[in-house]
């Protein structure tokens, strides 16, 4: 049997072990653990190996410095325009502070819920539904503003706050779908009527060119066939000219151009005559070749004239007497 003393030395050594281990506390890494001393917060303890004094100190909470994730429960909203819809959130939060959010506020998870919840309200509701579903980023940005604030005494930052659906009522929904039709109806017949505005404006603005370019071939035509007149009166003048000269220079068969000239203008008028299809010519109709062949020479020989002195020449009537209208 042991004896008294043997039983207090292994009393005395379980209880020197036992309290070793309430004095020998390991955190893990992304947690800490809050110690007090008779009930009040001393220090805190990082990730690690760490000795407090038993008895004496005790753990007063383990809070995990990660960042954590919570759900937002769906919850009914009323939009500025009195359009109720439901709306759920996930909210993104981490512990810069282990002290503060043990002892600055009580069961920390549900006041970042409430106040989350609370602030969505009032964001969402300031707000018309058509911005409410268009501008989700302005709505988590401002819900980080806010929420992030108020958690910042409690030793908190919240990082994202995300709103993960908004569902309107409904007949709501199919009001929605009805003006969206209508709106691309709207759009449909504004392009189409563009569409034909433009194809107007342009079929006028092609014939516009047209005329333009008609107007332009009728003027140059114009002006081309004023210019053949010019021409062919001035060869006219010039050779009225040519004739009057040889008159005064006595040459009296010249007058034969004229007469000439007459016949066979009447010739020509007498062939495109639709009722005449036969012609009988005169015995005299021979003397229109002489008469031509003699204004001919008269022409060549001012023309030889213009670049040489003047000088007297034949007549050139002269050796077509036997031609002449008067033979």
């Amino acid at each position: 049997m042991l004896s008294a003393f043997s039983i207090f030395a292994i009393a005395a050594v379980v209880l020197a072990f036992i309290l070793i281990l309430m004095g020998v506390k390991s955190v893990p890494q992304g947690s800490e653990y809050t110690i007090e001393r008779f009930g009040r917060y001393t220090r805190t303890l990082p990730p690690g190996l760490h000795l407090i004094i038993p008895v004496v100190d005790r753990i007063g909470a383990v809070l995990s410095m990660m960042e954590t994730v919570m759900d937002v429960p769906s919850q009914e909203v009323i939009t500025k325009d009195n359009a109720v819809v439901q709306v759920d959130g996930v909210v993104f939060y981490q512990i810069l502070d282990a002290a503060k959010a043990a002892y600055e506020v009580r069961d920390l998870e549900r006041a970042i819920l409430n106040l989350t919840m609370t602030n969505i309200r009032t964001v969402m509701g300031s707000m018309d539904l058509d911005e409410l579903l268009s501008q989700r980023d302005k709505i988590n940005a401002e819900l980080i503003r806010v929420v992030d604030d108020a958690t910042e005494p409690w030793g908190v930052k919240v990082t994202r706050v995300e709103i993960k659906d908004i569902t309107p009522p409904a007949d709501l929904v199919q009001s929605m779908g009805r003006q969206m039709k209508a709106e691309r109806d709207k759009r449909a017949s504004i392009l189409e009527a563009e569409g034909v505005r433009q194809a107007q404006i342009l079929r006028a603005e092609g014939m516009k060119q047209s005329a333009i370019l008609e107007a332009e071939g009728r003027r140059e035509s114009a002006y081309r066939d004023a210019e053949a007149r010019e021409r062919e009166a001035e060869a006219e003048a010039k050779a009225a000219t040519v004739v009057s000269q040889a008159i005064a220079e006595g040459d009296i068969q010249a007058i034969n151009y004229f007469i000439a000239q007459k016949y066979v203008a009447a010739f020509g008028r007498f062939a495109d005559s639709p009722n005449q299809k036969t012609m009988i010519l005169p015995m005299e109709a021979t003397g229109i070749l002489g008469s031509i062949a003699g204004v001919a020479e008269i022409a060549k020989s001012m023309l030889s004239d213009d670049s040489t002195p003047p000088k007297k020449k034949p007549s050139p009537w002269k050796g077509d007497k036997q031609n002449s209208p008067d033979n």
